[in-house]
């Protein structure tokens, strides 16, 4: 019954980042033509679509680091995109590159907490020449690391707990409900509460990641693709604000 129901299901892991990139594109683009989350009925919409986008990169740092043949590699990868997307995400929202220089939140990128998350996985899992006291050290410093970024160390707590439940995406899904149920009551409290109550779209990943056939997809050439998209709209985005808007902060 199990290999029916996968043969049913319709999408690969191209078809869901394509997705992702398209849910994240119109996240993104709303913030330039309503500036600093405002509480506006095409803004929340704008937005509560782009609420699928982490979870869905969250489902697939899971499945990379489950599947790659050289996990070094992969995290190599995921840093230099780190880097890259810590310039491109700051021009693009109007924030000092310098860390922390304005504040403690959104100072760099989701693709930092990606980075710190995969590296957590390999010390849990991988590292077999570290004691047990070691693990836990190293992987709460690389998740204190991530606080300031993006999705902060919600991303490297719920990618850790996911990678724990894979194979059970009602199991995964209650790792996300639990901790964007975190992030968003700290967003509520300190940060926005429009941005913590558009949370509740993270929810309509579950139809999109239940399609999931555990198929990469015929083009390889497109794990580029999402590499490269995220730093090059946010560059983009960056553009537009300057060109338009002028060098203003778009976030709240």
């Amino acid at each position: 019954m199990e290999k029916v129901a996968e043969k049913n299901k319709i999408l690969n892991a191209n078809h869901i980042k394509l997705i992702a990139i398209i849910a994240m594109t119109i996240d993104h683009v709303s913030d330039l033509f309503f500036p600093g989350f405002p509480i506006e009925p095409v803004a929340i919409g704008l937005h509560l679509i782009g609420r699928v986008t982490a979870p869905i990169m969250w489902f697939f740092v899971c499945e990379g680091f489950y599947y790659t043949k050289n996990v070094k590699k992969y995290m190599q990868r995921m840093l230099l995109f780190a880097v890259i997307s810590h310039f491109a995400y700051c021009f693009a929202f109007g924030i000092n590159p310098i860390p922390l220089s304005t504040g403690i939140f959104n100072q760099t990128s989701v693709m930092w907490p990606l980075f710190l998350a995969v590296v957590v996985l390999w010390i849990r899992y991988r590292a077999d020449n570290l004691k047990d006291w070691q693990k836990t050290l190293a992987i709460t410093v690389l998740i204190l690391l991530a606080f300031p970024a993006d999705w902060s160390c919600i991303a490297v707590l719920a990618i850790v707990d996911m990678y724990a439940r894979r194979g059970n995406l009602k199991e995964q899904m209650k790792s996300i409900i639990v901790y964007v149920a975190c992030y968003a009551a700290v967003s509520f409290f300190f940060v926005s509460k429009g941005y913590a109550l558009v949370q509740i779209g993270v929810l309509m990943v579950y139809p999109i990641l239940k399609q999931y056939n555990g198929q990469r997809g015929k083009a390889g050439w497109m794990k580029w693709l999402f590499y490269l998209y995220y730093p090059a709209h946010l560059l983009l985005i960056g553009l537009i604000r300057v060109f338009c808007l002028g060098n203003v902060s778009l976030l709240f």
